[in-house]
């Protein structure tokens, strides 16, 4: 089987060229277009996801030897989440080789956060099943790069510290409001403001609005951590 031109690119970004290219169309083929001869992506999803959290629990116990069970936990779950997998995957471009159906392509497929964040794991369960867990483990490291060093910062939830914030001093639990939401269905934006009871607030917008949530809530959390300096 001889891959497309733009599968063959892609394959010089995640750094891996499959000796089964037919695994790779699996890994970027949505269930919108799938069918009996043209598999989907799903599968591959599931297996992807463990081998993912595999090399990034073994890389966070290297990083760090002395790190407690509670330590780790959150720093895994924050470079294994959604989000962190969508972001690596826009990073290789892989949203433009995704194969999507027309009513997935229309409504912008190719950007969302859920889709990108499957399509990753499928791409890694493809290159453990091609080539074993030494170049899984291989490509998973490059294209995490240095996410494993900084994902302290990146590890402390804001929505959850935010309301520790407000319960410590006895408030009630931060509010969202969605205040606006602009652009065209398939690439909506949305503005979200969180309130605390004392008044103070913040907005944030984003494309998915718990992103939008957790940015209110990470730029409030700095004011006030700021104010009690």
């Amino acid at each position: 089987m001889k891959l497309a031109a733009d599968l063959q690119t892609f394959q010089d970004r995640i750094g891996y060229r499959f000796n089964d290219p037919a695994l790779l169309v699996q890994a970027v083929t949505h269930s919108s277009l799938s069918s009996a001869t043209r598999p989907d992506n799903q599968r591959l999803e599931f297996l992807g996801d463990r081998v993912l959290g595999l090399v990034l629990a073994e890389a966070l116990l290297g990083a760090d030897p002395g790190a407690t069970e509670g330590q780790l936990a959150p720093r895994f779950n924050a470079l294994v989440r959604k989000e962190s997998c969508a972001a690596v995957a826009r990073e290789v471009g892989l949203g433009e080789v995704l194969k999507l159906g027309r009513s997935e392509m229309m409504s912008g497929g190719r950007r969302k956060e859920a889709l990108l964040g499957d399509a990753m794991e499928a791409v890694i369960a493809a290159v453990y099943i091609d080539g074993g867990f030494d170049a899984a483990r291989g490509m998973i490291l490059r294209l995490w790069g240095d996410r494993v060093g900084r994902v302290e910062a990146d590890a402390r939830d804001a929505k959850t510290a935010l309301q520790e914030w407000a319960q410590a001093r006895g408030q009630v639990p931060p509010v969202y409001v969605e205040i606006a939401r602009e652009g065209p269905d398939h690439a909506p934006v949305f503005t979200i403001e969180v309130r605390l009871a004392g008044g103070e607030s913040e907005r944030s917008s984003a494309g998915a609005k718990r992103q939008a949530e957790q940015a209110a809530a990470k730029a409030l959390l700095a004011r006030l951590e700021k104010r009690d300096d």
